[in-house]
């Protein structure tokens, strides 16, 4: 097998993770909590950023004027599921999230977020 198929083939392989990331401005020390069902596509926030499209507008307005350069993407925690029962996966992402955002307080001048 082909070094590009077996890395699909790991790709594929690899279990999704949902987890929280912070997206922190370099330039600024400004950041952004944001939490995902699937970590794997976090180059997805990135894409979102370069073609000018991110849902959050001082974010936006900061990586267009400092470039893609003077930002990190970091993950804070991926979520641990339940092994057994029901789990909603939305609800405790979003919860990991809050506490997230609790604890950094990523507003105002700190941040991307409003209160």
């Amino acid at each position: 097998m082909d070094r590009q198929k077996e890395l699909k083939q790991l790709y594929k392989e690899t279990p999704i993770q949902s987890g929280v990331y912070k997206i922190t401005n370099t330039a600024n020390k400004k950041i952004y909590i944001g939490s995902t069902n699937n970590l794997k596509r976090l180059n997805g926030v990135q894409f979102m950023l370069k073609m000018n499209n991110h849902t959050n507008k001082a974010l936006q307005a900061d990586w267009n004027k400092f470039g893609e350069t003077s930002f990190e993407i970091e993950i804070l925690e991926v979520l641990k599921k339940k092994e057994e029962g029901f789990f909603d996966t939305k609800r405790e992402l979003a919860k990991l999230e809050e506490q997230w955002i609790a604890k950094l307080e990523p507003f105002g001048e700190r941040g991307y977020l409003d209160k």
